[in-house]
């Protein structure tokens, strides 16, 4: 066996562990555990773990009829893993059961074997298995929220092959013929087919850069000019920012994590953009002078990204969500403190709870007698994406038949003069 195959395998394996068993985002734990690997093994190890976790119900109704009692998650991630690549990616089995054989430590080696290859003469269809749905915690508020019809549609979603989305910095419509993209009603592009994504054509001059559909909305809506002056509260990784200062705006990019500036401090050198970086809390800190315009990404739940992200759904748990939208709460009201008269505000969540978005519009405009609720307007926008609060609610299963679109709450205000 390819001896990188088996390095990269094993990594996604550990990946997978440090979701299931340790409660870490893949985000964090990646880091440590694939530092060591070549750039596109890294790729591998990466995107093995992301979809063998999409896929681990299903891997695990296979598994469940052959184990006595649930193996620890090391193992059972390992043989989640090889079934993932069987039943997906198509792989001949022996080269995933080899590896998981070979990965296993000498006690679990023989039960990982046998297991997989009852697994294989069973021979039960993959197809046939029922669409893996959400933790129970999380359906239950989503149900409540949205309907049992909606939450199975963006079920169905969340495991449909996630296509890329970017960003051009200039004309779409070039960059799309170029990489051979679909161009979006809302102004992003849109890649079904692709490999690795620095290898990309205009990727290495900055021509782009990859922000889900959604994500693109809110600075589009902001709709800022040259010379205007504009803040962009939670920046990190930087992909509104990049939209932000391509408009000619004088762009103060803030976040609370030093390495997450980093990011965004690298993707304005690699775009050529400009923009001012301040790693301080909003919480705390307080700027010169005021904006006309402030844009607000909102730390949250990311429960809109789990078509992205499905890792999310191992290692979240709603312990915590009050502590956030007091949060959110706390970071609208200091962020509308700081528009001149007449200035405009995009505040918005990644989040498919109402009390993370709609709620919050609602309990703001309460607090801010200077607030007005604006109609949004930007190119491409869904009416059946208007909420009745004012604002923007998108689901992964809008645009079911395009690769879906991660869920969002979008609202637009602005300060009486």
């Amino acid at each position: 066996m390819e001896q990188a195959g088996l390095k990269a395998r094993a990594a996604a394996a550990a990946l997978m562990t440090a979701v299931t068993a340790d409660g870490q985002l893949l985000t964090a734990a990646l880091p440590a555990i694939v530092e060591a690997l070549p750039p596109e093994e890294r790729a591998r190890a990466q995107r093995l773990a992301t979809e063998a976790l999409r896929w681990a119900q299903r891997s695990d109704r296979l598994l469940g009829p052959f184990l006595r009692n649930r193996p620890e998650d090391p193992v059972m991630n390992l043989m989640r893993l090889a079934l993932y690549e069987i039943n997906v990616e198509g792989a001949a089995p022996h080269g995933p059961v080899n590896a998981a054989v070979s990965l296993a430590t000498k006690s679990k080696a023989g039960m990982v074997n046998a297991v997989l290859r009852n697994v294989l003469r069973r021979g039960t269809d993959w197809a046939s298995l029922p669409v893996p749905t959400l933790p129970k915690w999380l359906r239950k508020k989503l149900l409540a929220a949205w309907g049992k019809e909606a939450v199975t549609a963006m079920e169905a979603v969340h495991v449909a092959a996630v296509p890329l989305d970017i960003t051009p910095r200039d004309d779409a419509a070039e960059w799309a013929a170029k990489l051979g993209a679909e161009v979006l009603p809302t102004g992003s592009l849109r890649l079904s087919q692709f490999g690795q994504v620095s290898k990309l054509p205009g990727y290495a001059e900055g021509a782009w850069w990859v922000q889900d559909a959604a994500a693109a909305i809110p600075a589009r809506l902001l709709g800022t000019k040259p010379g205007e002056t504009v803040l962009d509260l939670c920046a990190a990784p930087g992909g509104k920012t990049l939209q932000l200062a391509a408009t000619g705006a004088d762009v103060t990019a803030l976040d609370i994590s030093g390495t997450r500036m980093e990011r965004v401090a690298e993707n304005l050198a690699r775009t050529g953009l400009k923009a001012s970086l301040v790693t301080a809390d909003a919480l705390n800190w307080v700027p010169q002078a005021a904006y006309d315009a402030v844009l607000l990404d909102a730390p949250c739940s990311a429960t809109g990204t789990l078509r992205r992200h499905p890792d999310l759904a191992f290692a979240k748990a709603e312990t915590g969500l009050e502590g956030l939208y007091d949060l959110q709460a706390r970071l609208f009201d200091r962020a509308f403190g700081w528009l001149k008269p007449g200035g405009r505000m995009v505040f918005c969540t990644c989040s498919l709870f109402p009390e993370e978005g709609e709620d919050q519009l609602v309990a703001a405009l309460s607090r801010n007698p200077d607030l007005l609720i604006e109609t949004p307007d930007a190119q491409g926008l869904d009416p059946k994406w208007s909420s009745p609060s004012g604002g923007l609610r998108i689901r992964p299963d809008h645009w079911a038949d395009r690769g879906g679109i991660d869920g969002f709450f979008i609202a637009q205000v602005a300060k009486r003069r």
